[in-house]
């Protein structure tokens, strides 16, 4: 299909049904929202002229209001300008539904059906039928949820999505009618932050209403492709989850929310299977199978409604059971509906008694000082605390890694207490729901190797026994530095009897965590993917000098400057120097609703993800494993990269740019997380305490979008100078990997305006520093569309840039309102509730803007 085709398609499928089903809002028996709708489009073409003029947002909305006599009052300005917002909200609803529900004619990519093709040839290939086989014995894609403070809809506004998106597909208008009503009414934010809980609870219902069933389907697809017996089967697809378990920087969560959300999983779960059951045991009623059928009656009634407070893992009787009544049916019953059985099998076999793996994450800092305050108190750890505070060496010398029973005292810090009640938590969780239930403690901010063996050795000293020790220990390297320092870590881990006979008893296998948000906001775009894959190719050297089964964890947020963007692209060349066995991703805020909201598109998806393993190993391309040259103009043009972005971090008016003229302020009032948005929340603001979210955030509601691009001009523009543009265009040509990072980089910028900030290069204070920005965005700009032979952004990806376009065009509104109340707050003598209104005006707009940018923070 051509690209003028495929638009034709979009504008078609998408663009012309929004418009259409846009108008439903004006018939809504709202008044207000009624009258709202009706001036919304002045308004909206009012600010796109205003932007192309370059004016501030004062002078677009002041003279808009001029025009109306209706709003002579600030008041009823300001009332104006909410009604706008909560419209808006709603048509970014129904622009993400009707999206979804045109689907299978526009939403997927280019990459759709190889894995269809690729399982078609294996039919008539018996050698290529076995390398996949052969590969997917040892191959699982993890995606773990996270919920971290990027909006995501909240339950009721997620169902309506969905029964929006089934009405759209059948052009059900008076159903579309009714539902578009019930989003009027349907409350979109918090009043009050969640809790922990409140988050596992929110991101229950994709567990339960896409990846309970997606997984099994996808499993089952494979299985008959292959035609691989299900009692054969490997388990392809893992889930793991965060929130109540994830402690890093958030000191609401704790052990008594981390053991409610392992129960409430655990529950949720087995009401999903009582649900199937029931259809199993009104279909099958036939002799020989009642005693098994009763048996798991009472099963999966009594752990759905009447759960006891100390479970145990049930697995292996419900499947003793479901295997006994799938053989009756076999031997006595001509097989008939054993398929119903064969698919609760198999979720049983994905989900056993748990749903999800629940992680354990906390920052090393916290772990040493739970460590030293043991060490502190009990003499009998025989450990010289000041001797080990300043030699690394020394703490790994003198681990004992001695088997204590030793508790916390009166005057434990409450970080040390959570920490070691935790630690004795996870033999509960594990016995409740197996090993798989909580089976990995993440260590954030890893800077040495004791971080890992001191937090062993805190597990040894509170009751857990070498020879049980059922926990895998996952560093997380993240700034550039730590990713720099991670192979001399992680060889020095190898090295240590201790913990070489820990690993081995683990399957001799060892994961580690990369984080790539945090590494963006330290070094820049170039500089953090390069460091990434640089640090992958020294840690999978290492792991195979030590026969250490490696796997990779990607801590990827949604938008490109934090590891998204097409991300399957990065696991599908990976080359022969990077360990790609396993793929393991975090998946948070709007990539989990964007990309894994449906039935369809997170099959669709999943399915990428399993299609980049599997080629990434049997159809490598010889490009994707990096010549020394190659790697040595990467590493060149990221260092220039990394010296333009460096440059900008230490600007004086680097952070006060940021806290003037974006929300971030406000990010701290929005209630769409339980975290803070930065560490040490009672201190002044520094950018080392700044989380990435909050960071890539703010610029992203400027409409600049700095992390996703800045540097990458200065370095391609010197690759250039340097008679090196030969090799960056065949890096761009041959390496998935090295493509994928520009191909990014331009999404990001078309996800930017500097046209909505233009008057700021008149501004006294910022004029230079805004004017910096933008000529590095031009300048990047330039140079990737040279590289990439395009005379416009994302010229090849028509869909996804008509849908960017589309969405920025629906928001231009709301940023003009945000920067209009901001300003207004900094340059106005507010009295207090004047303040606060201004205050959470700015707050709606950012779930407004986040929400239609689909991975923009």
């Amino acid at each position: 299909m051509k690209i003028s085709q495929k638009q034709s398609v979009f504008h078609n499928e998408v663009l012309t049904r929004f418009d259409l089903y846009k108008s439903l809002f004006l018939t809504l028996p709202f008044q207000r929202v009624k009258h709202t709708g009706t001036i919304l489009p002045f308004f909206s073409t009012h600010c796109e002229k205003g932007v192309d003029e370059h004016l501030t947002p004062e002078d677009i909305i002041e003279s808009f209001f001029g025009q109306y006599e209706q709003y002579v009052q600030e008041e009823d300005r300001i009332d104006f300008l909410f009604r706008i917002v909560q419209y808006i909200e709603r048509q970014v609803v129904l622009f993400d539904a009707v999206e979804d529900s045109a689907f299978q004619s526009v939403g997927k990519t280019d990459e759709s059906g190889i894995l269809h093709g690729l399982f078609q040839r294996a039919q008539e290939n018996p050698e290529l039928k076995q390398e996949i086989v052969n590969k997917l014995r040892d191959f699982s894609v993890r995606l773990v949820l996270t919920a971290h403070p990027t909006q995501f809809y909240p339950g009721p506004v997620l169902a309506i999505i969905t029964d929006l998106i089934d009405a759209l597909k059948r052009n059900d208008v008076p159903n579309i009618h009714s539902l578009l009503q019930q989003l009027g009414k349907t409350p979109f934010i918090n009043k009050e932050k969640p809790t922990p809980v409140d988050e596992a609870a929110s991101l229950a219902w994709f567990l339960e209403n896409v990846f309970y069933k997606v997984a099994s389907e996808i499993q089952s697809k494979i299985d008959s492709e292959l035609e691989v017996p299900t009692e054969d089967v490997k388990q392809l697809i893992e889930l793991g989850f965060w929130p109540g378990g994830d402690r890093d920087g958030n000191p609401n969560v704790d052990a008594a929310s981390t053991k409610k959300v392992a129960s409430m999983l655990r529950t949720i779960l087995f009401r999903c299977y009582y649900r199937d059951f029931r259809i199993v045991r009104r279909r099958i009623t036939f002799r020989g199978v009642e005693k098994y059928l009763d048996v798991l009656q009472n099963l999966f009634y009594n752990n759905s409604f009447n759960p006891v407070e100390n479970p145990v893992d049930e697995t292996a009787s419900i499947l003793e059971n479901l295997n006994a009544v799938k053989e009756v049916l076999n031997t006595r019953h001509n097989g008939l509906f054993v398929e119903l059985v064969e698919d609760l099998i198999r979720k049983v076999i994905t989900f056993g008694c748990h749903f999800t793996t629940l992680d354990i994450r906390q920052d090393s800092s916290i772990l040493r000082q739970t460590f030293n305050y043991l060490v502190e108190r009990y003499p009998e750890t025989a450990m010289d605390l000041e001797k080990i505070k300043d030699s690394e060496s020394d703490k790994e010398k003198s681990l004992p890694f001695s088997e204590l029973s030793l508790s916390f005292g009166d005057d434990a810090d409450k970080l040390v207490i959570d920490t070691l009640e935790v630690i004795e938590l996870l033999k509960s969780i594990q016995r409740s729901g197996s090993e798989r239930a909580a089976q990995r403690f993440i260590i954030s901010n890893c800077q040495q190797a004791s971080d890992i063996l001191g937090l062993m050795q805190l597990f040894l000293w509170s009751g857990w026994k070498k020879d049980a020790l059922t926990i895998d220990f996952v560093p997380l390297f993240e700034t550039v530095d730590d990713l720099s320092r991670a192979a001399d870590v992680m060889r020095s881990l190898y090295d240590n009897a201790a913990y070489a006979q820990h690993i081995k008893k683990r399957g001799n296998k060892q994961t580690i965590m990369l984080g790539f948000s945090d590494s963006t906001k330290d070094g820049g775009y170039l500089m953090a993917n390069w460091s990434i894959y640089k640090a992958k190719i020294e840690l999978t050297a290492i792991a195979r000098e030590y026969d250490v089964d490696l796997v990779f964890f990607d801590g990827r947020g949604g938008p490109p400057a934090r590891g998204g963007g097409k991300t399957q692209r990065f696991y599908a060349s990976m080359g022969k120097e990077i360990a790609n066995e396993h793929i393991q991703l975090t998946i948070q805020g709007q990539t989990i609703s964007s990309q894994y909201g449906s039935l369809e598109t997170a099959q669709h998806n999943i399915e990428l993800l399993l299609q980049a393993g599997i080629i990434s190993e049997i159809q490598q391309k010889e490009g994707d494993t990096l010549t020394k040259k190659q790697k040595e103009v990467i590493d060149q043009m990221a260092h220039e990269s990394h010296s333009k972005f460096m440059a900008l971090r230490k600007h004086p008016l680097f952070l006060k740019y940021l806290e003037t003229l974006s929300p971030l302020k406000q990010l701290s009032e929005v209630n769409i997380s339980s975290r803070p948005v930065k560490r040490n929340s009672g201190k002044e603001l520094r950018l080392e305490d700044l989380r990435a979210i909050s960071f890539v955030t703010s610029w992203s509601q400027l409409k600049q979008n700095i992390p996703g691009f800045y540097g990458v001009g200065t370095a391609l523009r010197w690759a250039d100078e340097n008679n090196l543009w030969s090799y960056v265009k065949n890096l761009y040509d041959s390496s998935g990997m090295f493509k994928t990072i520009i191909d990014n980089c331009m999404m990001s910028m078309t996800k930017s305006n500097f046209d909505v900030t233009a008057y700021m290069q008149y501004d006294e204070t910022f004029a230079a520093f805004w004017s910096m920005l933008k000529e590095e965005y031009d300048l990047t700009k330039s140079y990737v569309l040279k590289l990439s032979n395009s005379t416009v952004l994302m010229e090849h990806y028509p869909i996804e840039r008509a849908s960017i376009t589309a969405r920025e065009k629906i928001v231009l509104p709301l940023l003009i309102i945000q920067h209009y109340a901001i300003r207004a707050l900094r340059d106005k003598e507010l009295p207090e509730e004047k303040e606060s209104i201004y205050r959470k005006l700015i707050a709606r707009t950012i779930y407004g803007v986040v929400n239609a940018g689909r991975n923009l923070a």
